[in-house]
């Protein structure tokens, strides 16, 4: 059982930034890869940036290439999600989970955290 918390959501102006974390309990963080998804109201719940569980595998949504950056610390069960150049359609509830394989759909994605909200405004 691994539960997942994420935090450092807020409201930020569009082409600021913001540093998502989501702490992991349980002492077998270090064998899952770690996505991150977003949901914006409305609208189906989307892949944003998943890491291997060793951390040297990532891959990105086309639409936060170049501008997202996913990255995690073993050592402390935490995964990261650096988010630069935010726009206003970057507004969602960022969701973080854990599965056996990175992955950009959800359904390999047995854990999930119950979200931190993120509004750009322009």
């Amino acid at each position: 059982q691994v539960q997942l918390v994420e935090s450092g959501g807020g409201l930020v102006q569009a082409g600021g930034s913001l540093r998502l974390s989501c702490a992991a309990s349980g002492r077998t963080f270090s064998s899952y890869a770690m996505g991150w998804f977003r949901q914006a109201p409305g609208k189906e719940r989307e892949f944003v940036a998943t890491i291997s569980w060793s951390g040297g595998s990532t891959y990105y949504a086309d639409s936060v290439t170049g501008r997202f950056t996913i990255s995690r610390d073993n050592a402390k069960n935490t995964v990261y999600l650096q988010m630069n150049s935010l726009k206003p359609e970057d507004t969602a509830t960022y969701y973080c989970a854990a599965g056996w394989s990175t992955s950009d759909s959800k359904y390999p994605y047995r854990y999930w955290g119950q979200g931190t909200q993120v509004t750009v405004s322009s």
